[in-house]
C-alpha cells in the first residue's frame, strides 16, 4: 500500500551527508517517508546521490526554521555539536531526536538482528553475510559501511524483512548519545573480529577501548548469540569474563591452501575456491560462516555462495595486473589492519617482491604516542615506504612527526618515510624485469595523487 501525503511519517536529517546518514535518508524515502535534511557540506558521492532524489539541501548550513512541530523524528549525525541551532529547536518543540544507529534500532526493533563489532574486519564480515543472505533470496535489512558492487544504496529497510544485518562500529554515536554505536543496536546475534586499540582521541588508554566491547556483550538481548574470534586473546579474555545467558561460538582461521596465486578452502565436499585471500579475510569468512548457521544458512549454501564474493571496496581492491605484477590497494591503516594486509599478500604471492607503501592519516596514526603500535606492522614487506602529508597533520592541529620518529616507531632497516606525494609515485616503481606486487594502504588518499596511472606504471614494461 502507497502511503498518501498526508500519512508520510515525516524525519529530518541534521548533518545529512554522513557516509551512514545519507544513505539512511535514501533508505527511508524509499519505504515512503517525507525525508529533509541540512548540513554546513556534503561532499561526492552524499552529494549526488541525495540530490537524484530531490533529498539535497536546497542551502548549507543550519536552517531552525524548518524544524516544525509535525516532524516525527529528528535524526543527528556525529558531525552536528550540542549547540546545533536545528538540534536547540528540535529539543524545544519536545521531537524525538535519535542518532541514527538508535533510529536504526527503532525501524528494526521487531526483527532478529545481527551486529558485527569488532577493531577490524567488519566491514568485510557484514558484507559477506548479506552477499550470501542475497544469494539465498533471502528478505533482509542491511546497514554497511562500504559500497559494495551491485548496490546503491548500503541501507535498507523493508517492512517485509525479518533480519536485519548491520555493521557496528564502537565510534561514538551523537553529541546527545556520546557512546559507541554498537551499544545501541541491541542484537540478537553478535559477532566480535577482534580488539585492537584504535580512536585514541575518544578512548584514551587500551583498557578503556577494552571495556566499549564488554558493552557490546552486556547490550545483547537475553538468551542471544555471541560468534568470537578465538584466535584474538583479548576477545577470549572478555568473552569468558562474561557470565550472562548467552551462547557462545568460537571460529579460527578454516582449513585452506594456496596454489598459484589462489586460495581455496578444504571442505567435507572438496576444495572451493575464493576470490579473497589472506589470514585475516579467512578468519571473516568463517566468522561469517558462523553468524550464516545461526539465521538457518547451512554450508553447501553458504560455500556456493561465498566463492563469488570478491571482497568490499577499498579492502585488497585489485588496481591493475599485468605478466608477473600486480597492483592492490586497501584501506588499511590501524596497525592491525596494515599487519594482516601486509601478511596476506606476502602468502598470497611468496616468489613475487613486495613493495608496501602506507598512509599515516587518521588522528591516532599522526600522534605520537600512539605511533609505537606499528612496530612490525611491515615487516613481511621487502620493501617499505610510509607517507604522511604535513597538511592533514596541520588540519588535525596536531605536532609534526619528526621521521626519525616514524623510523624508530616502525623498527624496520631500510623504511623509507616520504612526505611529498610525487616522490611517492617515484618511489614505488619497479624495475621491468622484477616480478612484484605493490600494496598501497591509507583510509586518505596520498596527498591526492592519481593510484590508477601510478598502478598502470608499476605493471608497465
Amino acid at each position: 500500500m502507497t502511503l498518501g501525503p498526508m500519512s508520510q511519517p515525516r524525519v529530518h536529517f541534521i548533518a545529512i551527508g554522513g557516509s551512514a546518514m545519507h544513505n539512511l535518508a535514501i533508505a527511508l524515502h524509499r519505504k515512503g517517508y517525507d525525508v529533509t535534511g541540512s548540513d554546513d557540506e556534503i561532499f561526492e558521492p552524499s552529494r549526488s546521490r541525495l540530490e537524484r532524489l530531490n533529498l539535497l539541501p536546497a542551502q548549507l548550513g543550519w536552517h531552525p526554521e524548518d524544524i516544525t512541530s509535525d516532524l516525527q523524528a529528528v535524526i543527528l549525525g556525529m558531525h552536528a555539536r550540542k549547540d546545533n541551532p536545528e538540534l536547540v529547536r528540535a529539543l524545544e518543540l519536545g521531537i524525538p531526536v535519535y542518532s541514527y544507529p538508535g533510529y536504526f534500532h527503532e525501524q528494526t526493533k521487531d526483527k532478529t538482528r545481527v551486529v558485527i563489532g569488532g577493531s577490524h574486519g567488519k566491514t568485510t564480515i557484514t558484507s559477506m553475510i548479506v552477499h550470501v543472505l542475497r544469494c539465498a533470496n533471502a528478505d533482509l535489512d542491511y546497514l554497511v559501511g562500504a559500497q559494495l558492487d551491485g548496490f546503491d544504496c548500503m541501507v535498507r529497510l523493508d517492512p517485509a524483512s525479518r533480519v536485519a544485518i548491520i555493521e557496528g562500529d564502537e565510534y561514538l554515536a551523537s553529541a546527545l548519545e556520546p557512546v559507541p554505536k554498537f551499544h545501541l543496536y541491541k542484537p540478537d546475534i553478535a559477532l566480535i573480529s577482534g580488539i585492537a586499540w584504535d580512536h585514541i582521541n575518544v578512548f584514551k588508554t587500551f583498557e578503556s577501548y577494552v571495556d566499549q566491547f564488554r558493552g557490546f556483550i552486556k547490550a545483547i538481548e537475553p538468551g542471544g548469540k555471541l560468534v568470537y574470534c578465538a584466535e584474538d586473546p583479548e576477545v577470549v579474555r572478555i568473552v569468558n569474563e562474561h557470565k550472562g545467558d548467552l551462547i557462545k561460538v568460537p571460529y579460527g582461521v578454516p582449513p585452506h591452501t594456496i596454489r598459484d596465486g589462489a586460495t581455496y578452502l578444504i571442505t567435507e565436499n572438496g576444495e572451493v575456491p575464493l576470490r579473497v585471500f589472506g589470514r585475516h579475510n579467512l578468519m571473516n569468512l568463517e566468522g561469517a560462516r558462523h553468524a550464516c548457521h545461526q539465521l538457518g544458512i547451512g554450508d553447501p549454501l553458504f560455500y556456493e555462495a561465498i566463492a563469488t564474493f570478491h571482497g568490499a571496496a577499498k579492502r585488497l581492491e585489485k588496481l591493475a595486473e599485468g605478466p608477473g605484477r600486480v597492483v592492490f590497494k586497501d584501506f588499511a591503516h590501524s596497525p592491525s589492519k596494515l599487519k594482516a594486509t601486509v601478511d596476506a599478500v606476502r602468502e598470497q604471492f611468496p616468489g613475487r617482491r613486495l613493495t608496501a607503501c602506507m598512509e599515516l592519516h587518521t588522528y591516532s596514526s599522526l600522534s605520537e604516542g600512539f605511533l609505537d603500535q606499528y612496530q612490525g606492522c611491515m615487516d613481511a614487506a621487502d620493501e617499505a615506504i610510509v607517507f604522511y602529508d604535513p597538511h592533514a597533520v596541520q588540519l588535525k592541529r596536531l605536532p609534526p612527526v619528526p621521521p626519525e620518529r616514524i623510523h624508530r616507531a616502525f623498527g624496520r632497516d631500510g623504511l623509507r618515510v616520504l612526505n611529498d606525494p610525487v616522490a611517492v609515485m617515484g618511489a614505488v616503481r619497479s624495475s621491468a624485469d622484477v616480478p612484484g606486487v605493490l600494496l598501497m594502504m591509507s583510509s586518505g588518499n596520498f596527498g591526492g595523487i592519481d593510484l590508477q596511472a601510478t598502478a598502470e606504471a608499476f605493471i608497465a614494461p
